[in-house]
């Protein structure tokens, strides 16, 4: 595929396993219930409409509106999107550059965005490929229409992956230089930006915070086997403050693209199944214990919760069509009772 779906999509041209992995825990992949097979869970996914191409979306503090990358029929790149979750009110939000990720601010009144929009004067990059991400990618704040832009990283290097604690205490990005890729905490502004991981091999990125607020979750893989034929990613949390890396995944293969549960103690990922299937599964981290959530043979991918726990939506090319588009989907998973802070 030659559609950038963000950096984290390179994974799908350098991180296919040809085999089948197991998680550490066990798997309910075959428990009765509305994710038991794939009749069942396919049931419970829905399209959202009025988008044709969308990928790495996240939810508004209020559960009804999304942020995501999308290319429309007049855009040569991929831009920041927001729309409801019904499908009504797509706004674009910048179209200079190249986009990114992308999220909202807990107040939800602004967000927080990736482009390449004042560095086109630096090589293009690709998204898809580590080796040769965008630099000068960086972030910027605006409201919700895209205006009052400010721009907070002002840098040669690829700031991304970007998101905010829930309390709003937090702003959290990966930021690589030289090729070795760290996890960055800031102020809300952008202020007062400090490195959180010193990690040269490992290479960090798509952190979340837990609803607790100082617990961060995130992949990642090792640098000095990204060319070899391991094709290891794994789970791992650490806190705000840098102490308690923790990995949670520890058998071979792609754990990939975490987004905790409102709940606190799961979190959905993305696992490669044999043959080079991407599907959900839902992790319990203090468990391991895993529950398979689609079982569609096209890629699914960047899934995140709803606010009340209610729903995942993700990027599938499910019933892509001809142009082989990826689109947004909701997922129900209300009966799994993953709403509220239980942690």
């Amino acid at each position: 595929m030659t559609t950038k779906l963000s950096k984290r999509y390179y994974l799908l041209l350098l991180l296919v396993i040809p085999s089948f992995f197991a998680c550490k825990g066990r798997t309910n992949a075959g428990a009765a219930g509305p994710f038991a097979d794939s009749t069942a869970a396919e049931a419970l996914v829905r399209l959202i409409p009025n988008i044709t191409a969308g990928a790495e979306a996240y939810f508004s503090p209020d559960g009804q509106s999304l942020i995501y990358n999308g290319k429309e029929a007049d855009d040569s790149a991929y831009h920041v999107y927001t729309i409801r979750i019904d499908g009504a009110g797509r706004r674009k939000i910048n179209a200079v550059g190249d986009d990114a990720c992308s999220f909202f601010h807990p107040n939800g009144r602004e967000i927080v965005w990736t482009s390449t929009r004042d560095r086109l004067d630096l090589p293009k990059g690709n998204w898809s490929d580590v080796e040769n991400y965008p630099q000068g990618a960086e972030l910027y704040l605006s409201d919700l229409n895209g205006d009052s832009i400010r721009r907070i990283t002002d840098n040669e290097y690829y700031d991304a992956e970007v998101g905010f604690s829930p309390d709003g205490k937090y702003l959290l990005f990966a930021r690589q230089i030289d090729g070795a890729i760290d996890l960055w905490l800031a102020d809300p502004d952008g202020s007062n930006q400090r490195q959180l991981t010193h990690t040269p091999d490992l290479q960090e990125g798509g952190a979340q915070f837990l609803p607790d607020g100082e617990t961060i979750l995130f992949r990642a893989w090792k640098k000095s086997e990204q060319s070899n034929d391991s094709k290891d990613m794994h789970l791992y949390t650490i806190r705000a403050d840098g102490s308690r890396l923790h990995q949670l995944t520890s058998q071979p293969g792609t754990h990939w693209a975490p987004y905790p549960a409102p709940d606190g103690i799961h979190a959905v990922y993305v696992k490669v199944l044999s043959p080079r299937n991407y599907d959900l599964f839902l992790l319990n981290l203090q468990t391991g214990d895993e529950q398979r959530l689609t079982y569609n043979a096209a890629f699914d991918g960047f899934p995140s919760f709803s606010p009340d726990g209610h729903y995942i939506v993700f990027t599938s090319f499910r019933n892509a069509g001809p142009k082989r588009a990826p689109r947004l989907y909701l997922l129900d998973v209300s009966s799994l009772g993953l709403g509220g802070v239980k942690h």
